[in-house]
């Protein structure tokens, strides 16, 4: 009997200067002012990078052009505790509406000043046998980790 491993979930964390609303804000309402304008799957330069405030509001890039392009979409909405996406992305860098990994934050104070922010992307197991290199590549020097440095410099900036 084969048994198959499923990949571990990429785990990342930060802790940002800043009461959980104003970080749950700073990620959601803000995220293009964040989002790193190389991360994209769109076909032209990256302008902005959108989260609808709503279960089911989409999750996209719009490109310079004014084209968008689709990342995936909202599966809970709970400010300001804890958002999860649904990230649609295939390692081949393409949307795809069937796929579904999950990449799930949340928001959660340390003192009255600070708050601990944790970024959890999970269900790798169904990108299939890829799987295991897209962990690896969401957990590299330039994955998730980074990712959630810009957003801890944004969140410093008043």
């Amino acid at each position: 009997m084969t048994q198959l491993i499923k990949p571990a979930p990429v785990r990342k964390s930060v802790d940002v200067p800043a009461p959980p609303a104003r970080a749950f804000d700073v990620f959601t309402a803000g995220f293009g002012r964040w989002w790193p304008r190389s991360h994209t799957i769109g076909k032209g330069a990256l302008a902005n990078a959108i989260v609808e405030p709503r279960v089911g509001g989409r999750w996209y890039g719009v490109d310079a052009d004014g084209s968008e392009t689709e990342w995936g979409d909202v599966l809970a909405w709970e400010p300001p505790r804890r958002i999860v996406l649904a990230w649609r992305i295939g390692t081949d860098w393409q949307y795809h509406r069937d796929l579904h990994t999950e990449v799930e934050v949340t928001f959660t104070a340390v003192d009255a000043t600070t708050t601990r922010v944790v970024l959890e992307h999970r269900m790798l197991e169904n990108m299939g046998a890829a799987g295991e290199g897209a962990r690896a590549t969401f957990d590299s020097p330039n994955g998730w980790g980074a990712i959630l440095q810009q957003y801890a410099e944004r969140v410093g900036r008043r």
